[in-house]
């Protein structure tokens, strides 16, 4: 929380007198004086010992937070100065098979740790940055300096260089001389004594790349690409690594009109959705053999399917089956068991239709199937991805799958390719650890409710489910080293985040330690929304928060608060991330208003089948659940159907457009704020999931940008956006501005505010963008028609 949160309740001066004289009693006591709210404990940290839990706080209200400290014996809470601190954070070490020693980077320079003096040692001091150290299944230490890995054999000290990438062309794919430089080059071999034969050699001096044993790593060159992802097998047999290239991309600009210097100034932006991605190849070199090969891709399974939305285009359709190619991936790996003997690619094609968990050949760049994982609209779920992939013991990988509808904790064998579903239900796995014996998987998932998340435990071959925490609302967790106790992050409706401690057993007290909200705060009554669920007109359940008014205004109007992000959690009973629209919408259920706050289709927290429901179509479903979602007010809150509005940011925005331009019917007026207006302007790695790219998708594109529907604009519209916006870009609303003047629209105004970016900053401007959405409401929502 932070200054100024409840600047907007000064506009209650716009509401009815009797709105006004009851806020007048309870919100300027709040004001007085722009007091915090209270801030919030964050950034969770134990001391080794676990006896300690750190987080910054600011609980007197200085510009920024601090360092504080408290004990489990004495739950006395003291500040501690970030450096002293420091020493006694439990490092997030890298441990050797025998976790006898470990390893960390930090600052660019290692540190080796050594488990049983308690000691830790510095291991370089350079100006260079060492990185990604790991150890080897023998105990030497390997890391990487610049592109190269690097041994340390921490008995000897012996450094060696195992890999020798080397920027440019190899030489002998240099341009041909041309006869006339030729000629010159040998002439100045037959000249110069210098140049004939191995000069170098006969001086003593070594050739470049070799080392004193005489065995080089070999020179591979870059080419001009990006090298990433140079990861050595622990028997040190193999090193793989990524060369990507860039695509031939045009990025925008975002201009800044009020600067420093009185210039207009322009901030390099994004490439628009479409446009040509980096492309990758994985490679494997073979120290042992002194060869280098690339991973057959071509060996996924299903490498070669076509989504199911080419149907709409049967021309692209034929040509794409007619040439047959490969579809573009990207590999993550390889993820290596302990003793380097199996390891594990994830690979996700480009078009986002398939995540592969694959076994390598690391002799041959071969690979097998462990687990296909395939969405015809897109991969996504919490926990799903290439680094949720890990190894439980020398034989079975753990990872999470939407294959059931919801995401879930599955085991592979790559022994006997047998698989194992762990968890099931109607619920999501939202975050999961393995404990530090390799016994217990600790997980924190919404079981209960989808709007209630709870930390739970599961021996690792499944079983039993058990519950840890038991407070009704969010419980987000920070485990001790020695996993016996817990810090939890809670939070209720109305109860911001506070710290709490407790034993990690089934049934044990959680105990408070922060008490962070300002007397202001608690002097107003601050509502406890209604958590309700309605069937949208599809059969499916949709989950709302519902602010009646607290004495319905004679127009009995009703808002509609649109989340934004598209794929986030709303309706739940914890503190929300939008804590100004809660508190807004506090005061609009104060001024006569209903309101509900929807997490429509595409929400998340409900499964695959809610997550993807928008695909090829935003605007679709997600918008019907706001309609539908005004329906069940009309008939359980008795709103007048007449007098509804809404409002949203960024993808809020977007739905709010549409809604205004779609379904005027329903909405009378509506506030959108940093909305996007054409999603073949926004970014390609949020859009392309949903939508597909514009030149292969087209329809969906068509269907699913306001800009496209300006002439159906019939309501009170009012947008806001920020001229500095790096993510939905002022271009966005200046184009949508152009059509509804070309329309010979007059219903509209724009709001621009020339500081701020996609989120605001200042006080001033988020006081005059809701007092704006305010006034529109009163004046467009209180007839009696």
């Amino acid at each position: 929380m932070k200054k100024n949160y409840l600047f907007f309740l000064m506009i209650c001066a716009a509401g009815s007198s009797v709105a006004q004289e009851t806020q007048k009693l309870t919100v300027e006591k709040i004001m007085r004086d722009q007091k915090w709210i209270g801030v919030s404990p964050s950034d969770y940290r134990w001391s080794e010992d676990g006896k300690t839990v750190y987080f910054q706080w600011n609980p007197k209200g200085l510009e920024k937070s601090r360092q504080y400290k408290v004990n489990l014996s004495s739950r006395k809470i003291e500040e501690e100065a970030d450096s002293t601190a420091e020493k006694y954070f439990a490092p997030n070490y890298i441990y050797n098979q025998d976790r006898s020693m470990g390893v960390l980077e930090k600052g660019g320079d290692l540190y080796l740790y050594n488990a049983k003096t308690k000691k830790q040692q510095r291991l370089t001091q350079t100006m260079e940055m060492e990185s990604n150290p790991r150890f080897l299944h023998n105990g030497d230490l390997v890391f990487q300096k610049s592109n190269n890995l690097f041994k340390l054999n921490l008995k000897t000290n012996q450094l060696i260089q195992l890999s020798n990438f080397v920027n440019g062309k190899s030489p002998a794919l240099k341009k041909k001389l041309s006869a006339q430089d030729e000629w010159l080059k040998n002439e100045q071999t037959s000249l110069f004594d210098v140049f004939k034969g191995n000069k170098e050699a006969e001086r003593g001096g070594r050739r470049l790349g070799q080392n004193s044993n005489g065995k080089n790593p070999r020179a591979i060159y870059l080419d001009e690409q990006f090298l990433s992802n140079v990861v050595i097998s622990p028997d040190e047999h193999f090193i793989s690594y990524k060369l990507s290239s860039p695509g031939n991309s045009q990025k925008t600009i975002v201009p800044t009109y009020v600067t420093r210097s009185g210039y207009t100034e322009d901030i390099p932006g994004r490439t628009k959705v479409g446009e040509e991605p980096f492309s990758s190849r994985s490679w494997i070199y073979d120290l042992q053999k002194d060869t280098v090969y690339r991973i057959n891709e071509a060996q996924i399974p299903g490498i070669k399917d076509l989504p199911d939305y080419l149907k709409d285009y049967p021309e692209q359709l034929e040509a794409r089956k007619k040439k047959n190619e490969d579809r573009k991936v990207n590999l993550s790996g390889p993820f290596w068991n302990e003793d380097g003997s199996l390891a594990v690619l994830v690979a996700r094609a480009l078009d986002n239709k398939d995540l592969w968990i694959l076994k390598l050949d690391p002799s041959s760049g071969g690979l097998s199937l462990v687990d296909r994982q395939r969405d015809e609209a897109w991969i996504g779920g919490p926990g799903i991805g290439a680094y949720n992939v890990k190894w439980l013991d020398k034989n079975r990988i753990y990872y999470q799958s939407e294959a059931s509808g919801y995401s879930h904790i599955y085991l592979a064998d790559l022994s006997n390719g047998a698989k194992k579903q762990l968890t099931s239900g109607n619920w999501e796995v939202q975050s999961l650890q393995l404990s530090a014996d390799k016994k217990t998987f600790y997980f924190t998932a919404n079981k209960e409710h989808p709007g209630i998340t709870h930390f739970y435990k599961m021996d690792v071959n499944g079983g039993a489910v058990q519950q840890i925490t038991s407070m009704k609302g969010g419980n987000e967790v920070t485990l001790s080293p020695d996993e016996k106790w817990l810090a939890i992050n809670y939070s209720y409706m109305d109860k911001p985040w506070e710290l709490y401690i407790q034993e990690n057993k089934t049934g044990a007290k959680a105990i408070q330690i922060t008490n962070s909200v300002s007397e202001e705060f608690k002097a107003y009554k601050w509502r406890q929304p209604e958590l309700i669920s309605f069937k949208n007109r599809y059969g499916a359940d949709v989950y709302a928060r519902v602010y009646p008014a607290t004495n319905p205004h004679p127009s009995r109007p009703a808002v509609v608060f649109v989340h934004g992000a598209g794929y986030l959690q709303n309706v739940h009973y914890w503190w929300s991330q939008y804590s100004r629209e809660y508190m807004f919408n506090n005061l609009l259920a104060d001024n006569g208003y209903t309101v509900i706050d929807i997490d429509y289709t595409a929400s998340s927290g409900y499964g695959r089948n809610h997550r993807t429901g928008i695909y090829r179509h935003m605007g679709g479903k997600d918008l019907t659940d706001q309609v539908d979602g005004v329906k069940y007010l009309v008939e359980k809150y008795h709103v007048n159907p007449q007098n509804v509005g809404l409002y949203g940011g960024s993808y809020g925005g977007f739905i709010t457009l549409m809604a205004l331009l779609t379904q005027p019917e329903a909405f009378k007026s509506g506030g959108a704020l940093r909305s996007v207006t054409d999603w073949a302007h926004y970014n390609h790695g949020y859009t392309a999931n949903i939508l597909n790219e514009p030149f292969n998708d087209p329809k969906a594109y068509q269907q699913s940008s306001p800009i496209n529907f300006a002439a159906g604009l019939k309501g009170n519209l009012l947008m806001c956006h920020g001229v500095v916006d790096e993510n939905v870009q002022f271009q966005d609303i200046v184009r949508l501005s152009q059509r509804f003047i070309e329309l010979g629209k007059d219903n509209w105004e724009l709001a621009v505010y020339p500081v701020e970016d996609h989120g605001f900053k200042e006080p001033s401007s988020w006081t005059d963008e809701y007092k704006r959405i305010f006034k529109l409401f009163e004046s467009t929502l209180k007839s009696s028609k």
